[in-house]
Order: structure tokens, then sequence, then C-alpha cells
């Protein structure tokens, strides 16, 4: 298997020969919902990487139907596009189909959509939630099918409730991802630090806000950085607010 040293060593010259992959869980129809103002941080982050001539092949995991054209369309200019139609769960879901929560308010894509009632009552504490299932993909599976023996340059997650579970089963050790962005803001004090001592045992180090264009997701990157690390485990005891001054004074490092 290939090492992320491998990749750090190589002159760029001959690394924009390689493929780079670029993983997306949480999809969402892209850049082409008008609710977030046509704007999503995966899709501008993998459109604008400032490398060239490189072959990018993309995977996207949406569970809700409705977005899955929605996302076509988006990423109809790029040849190596892979969808999966599923939602991506944890080995404690035995089920081939799971039932997803949603309501009409969150139209017309429903990014709140979740596996968890309450999650989706918490914002939209009176209106009627609806339902629909979906079939699962394991994220053991999904990762083994896909990329076994090849490196991900990012890999990001969105899943509305089950982000830290799935985050957990993540097996790091077969799985190369140079780049670990996800959404924090439903991860409580203890998840926050099981994440980080997951992340920071396995070689990874924090790097600052995500992909995601609010500054809504924590990145992790496949190197030591003992600075980074030390302020990393503030995080789980501050507010969010906190986040911002923690990063700037990376930038400064």
């Amino acid at each position: 298997m290939c090492s992320t040293n491998f990749l750090d060593e190589i002159d760029i010259r001959y690394y924009i020969y390689f493929q780079m992959i670029f993983v997306h869980i949480g999809a969402g129809a892209g850049d082409k919902d008008p609710t977030s103002n046509y704007r999503d941080g995966f899709s501008e982050f993998v459109k604008k990487y400032p490398i060239k001539n490189i072959n990018k092949e993309i995977y996207l995991v949406e569970a809700n139907p409705k977005n899955i054209k929605k996302l076509k369309d988006c990423w109809k200019n790029f040849k190596n596009v892979h969808i999966f139609n599923k939602a991506i769960v944890h080995k404690k879901i035995k089920k081939n189909k799971i039932k997803l929560y949603y309501c009409k308010e969150d139209g017309p894509h429903f990014q709140v959509m979740s596996s968890s009632y309450k999650h989706v009552k918490k914002h939209f504490h009176n209106a009627k939630i609806l339902y629909i299932y979906v079939k699962t993909l394991k994220i053991d599976k999904f990762l083994n099918d896909n990329f076994k023996n090849k490196i991900i340059e990012s890999f990001s997650i969105d899943i509305e409730g089950l982000d830290f579970d799935v985050l957990m089963e993540l097996n790091l050790n077969k799985i190369v991802i140079k780049n670990l962005s996800f959404e924090y803001l439903h991860l409580n004090k203890s998840q926050k630090k099981k994440i980080i001592k997951k992340l920071i045992s396995n070689g990874y180090s924090y790097n600052g806000f995500g992909i995601d264009h609010n500054n809504f997701d924590f990145q992790f990157t496949k190197k030591i950085n003992i600075w980074n690390n030390f302020l990393v485990n503030i995080l789980p005891y501050v507010s969010t607010k906190h986040y911002f001054l923690i990063n700037k004074l990376l930038k400064k490092i």
C-alpha cells in the first residue's frame, strides 16, 4: 500500500499524473441549492483545486433521492464522478434500509434530513416531520470496495446525526486519507474529545476549519504538528466563537 510519505516526497511534476481522489459523504444538491445561495464548500474546493492538469476522481454519497438530479448537474463537466444514492451508516445499523426524517419547510433539498427524529425536530419545532426509506451502505464496505490501495486526497462528511459513529468506525490503518473534514456542529464535548484522540493517535494533526463554506467543519491532515495538536485539545471546552481565534493563531505560527 502507498503511504502518505510517498506523496509528500514526490516531485510535483510527477505528481500531476496521479489520480487525485475526492470524497464527500452527504453531498446534498452540490452547488445547485438556492437555500444555501448556490454555495457548497466541497464543490468550490474541488472545482478550484490549485493543482492544475490532475485527473480528479470524485465520489459523492447522498441519501436523498430528490437531490441526485441536481447533484449530477453540479458535476456534469467532470468525467470521473461516482454518485451513490445511499445512506452511509455504521455497523450497528443492520437494516438494508433506514428511515430518514425531514420536513417540507426545509425544501426543496432538505439539508437537515436525518436518521434522528429529534435532530430534525430541533431545527423545525412546529413543523410536521415526514420520512422516507433509503437504502443503507456501511462505511467500511464503501471504503473497502472503492479505495483499497488508493490514496484519498480529501474526505469530507456531513450526515446530520450519524457523523460521530461513522467517523469512529473509520479504519485509518487500511484506508489512506490525507485530509479529513467533518462537521462539528452536532458533536458534544465527549464526542469531540474521542474523535480528536482517534485522529491524533493515527498520525493526524488539526489544520483549522475544513471545506464547509460556513466554517462548520474541522479539518485534520495526515501530518504530525505538535503545536496544532496541543491547541486542538482546547476545542471541546470552548465555544464556537473561540474556534476562530484559535484558527487565526494557527495561521500566525
